[in-house]
């Protein structure tokens, strides 16, 4: 498993942060996260160009690539206190899906295995199977919850007659053991899919769909309290799927199956960042980005930011645990900085 670099581009890496090859296993030791990009749309069910996702997440910004992003709202930068590294991408030929998501989960589970929180740039949807299948073999077998944004529930039983499809996977996820149906949240679905039977089979696996009207009804913040409560209990880790579709295709128009009617970005990344902070991540996906659809490469932003607000939750969430007085989301940006406490 040599370094390829970007599989549709030059070797750029996530934000310029260090490269790691994850065929020597010294170059990413002691890493805290490592990305990893799945360059693979050959399970797409409508509109493809997901493989062209990577590169893209990894590059869409407006500032210099230097390997730093100070976070405003929670007063850390990710990229320099934690060890962040890019293995660029995985080999994923979009003719042979079952070679693709065997090295998808072998490069994943190596990270896994090193003690580092992967991180997988997609890619169409089909790729969380290897994803969180990984991480569950590493936190424990049914020991891992999911928290699954999406305007779809990837829960069907076949695709065009195939096993393996990004609609897909949450029920291979289930069916398989690895993550039990009674701790898969859901968040955003709408639209007119899936059918009765499979939502009959998702509700015989006790799974938790919080549809978007339920979320506008409640408020999304109640709604991840309730996500939270199920997420940790009896598991020992949280699988973060994030499919850029759960946004409204006004906002995030860059994807293959846009459905209207679906949060704000700002909702999105104000969701991830509170996951990261509050959860105990164990990977996490990003996926469904579709550069060749989008509008001045609005959904690649989003997509890139949802990367870093997970990062950036995440150095909160262990700068707190080793005694750091950090800020709270929300407390005015120059309190403790000789700006004023009241306006």
């Amino acid at each position: 498993m040599t370094r390829l670099g970007n599989m549709y581009g030059p070797d750029a890496t996530y934000l310029g942060i260090p490269r790691a090859n994850l065929a020597e296993a010294g170059s990413y030791a002691g890493a805290d996260i490592v990305i990893v990009g799945a360059p693979f749309d050959g399970g797409t069910s409508h509109r493809p160009g997901a493989r062209f996702g990577p590169q893209a997440i990894r590059c869409t910004d407006y500032l210099p690539h230097d390997g730093s992003r100070p976070h405003l709202a929670l007063g850390v930068d990710p990229l320099t206190e934690l060890r962040v590294l890019d293995a660029g991408d995985v080999a994923m030929p979009s003719g042979d899906t079952e070679i693709s998501l065997g090295r998808l989960e072998e490069a994943v589970h190596r990270i896994c295995q090193a003690g580092a929180l992967p991180v997988i740039l997609g890619g169409d949807h089909t790729i969380a199977l290897p994803d969180a299948t990984s991480v569950a073999r590493h936190v424990g077998w049914g020991r891992l919850s999911i928290i699954h944004f999406d305007a779809h529930a990837d829960t069907g039983n076949s695709q065009w007659g195939s096993l393996h499809g990004h609609g897909t996977p949450m029920r291979r996820l289930i069916e398989s053991g690895a993550v039990r149906g009674d701790r898969f949240l859901q968040l955003g679905l709408r639209g007119y899919w899936p059918e009765p039977e499979t939502l009959d089979w998702m509700a015989d696996q006790r799974m938790r769909s919080f549809e978007m009207t339920e979320v506008v009804a409640r408020g999304l913040d109640a709604c991840l309290d309730e996500a939270f409560t199920i997420a940790t209990d009896d598991c020992d880790g949280v699988f973060l799927s994030v499919d850029v579709d759960v946004v409204d295709p006004g906002m995030a128009p860059g994807t293959g199956t846009p459905e209207p009617g679906g949060l704000t970005g700002r909702q999105l990344l104000d969701a991830v960042r509170r996951i990261a902070m509050e959860m105990p991540l164990a990977g996490l996906d990003v996926v469904e980005l579709s550069p060749p659809y989008d509008h001045g490469e609005v959904t690649a932003f989003l997509a890139n930011r949802v990367v870093l607000e997970a990062l950036s939750g995440i150095a909160w969430r262990r700068g707190r645990a080793a005694g750091r007085q950090l800020r709270q989301p929300g407390s005015p940006l120059l309190e403790g900085r000789g700006g004023p406490r009241n306006r």
